[in-house]
């Protein structure tokens, strides 16, 4: 069973519920009171992620793994920021995963992320599809 590392606060005149650390861990104390949660879910229970300073995490959105979400940052969506992912500063991130070793201070910084991403699987994808055309002998195949 694990040992809960946080407890929601209550809720506050954003309808977000502060994190108050239950226990110490990575950097975080005992007593710590932490950034903006909707709900429990949203940030996760194992591992060293936590949210801190004015951040914010709603929706169905997660942090997990050692990540972190500070400064005035949002995560919101269906976002996951996980692995040693950093958003802080005014980042906002509200779709996709973000698993990553690197950090994000903008919101631009995160679009630029997600175009580098999607110029790459389109890469690999038609990398994939030639080589299927091969193999099918140029078949037409799209």
């Amino acid at each position: 069973m694990i040992t809960k590392k946080f407890k929601l606060g209550k809720k506050e005149g954003n309808g977000l519920c502060r994190v108050i650390a239950l226990r110490s861990f990575g950097c975080v104390a005992k007593g710590e009171v932490g950034g903006f949660v909707e709900k429990e879910a949203n940030l996760s229970q194992e591992g060293d992620a936590w949210v801190s300073g004015d951040a914010q995490v709603y929706g169905d959105a997660w942090v997990s793994g050692d990540a972190r979400v500070y400064g005035n940052a949002r995560v919101s969506g269906d976002a996951w920021v996980s692995g040693d992912a950093r958003v802080s500063g005014n980042a906002r991130v509200s779709k996709r995963s973000l698993c990553s070793r690197f950090n994000f201070e903008t919101t631009a910084e995160v679009e630029l992320w997600w175009k580098a991403e999607d110029a790459f699987e389109k890469a690999a994808f038609e990398k994939a599809l030639e080589k299927l055309r091969n193999k099918k002998g140029g078949e037409n195949i799209r």
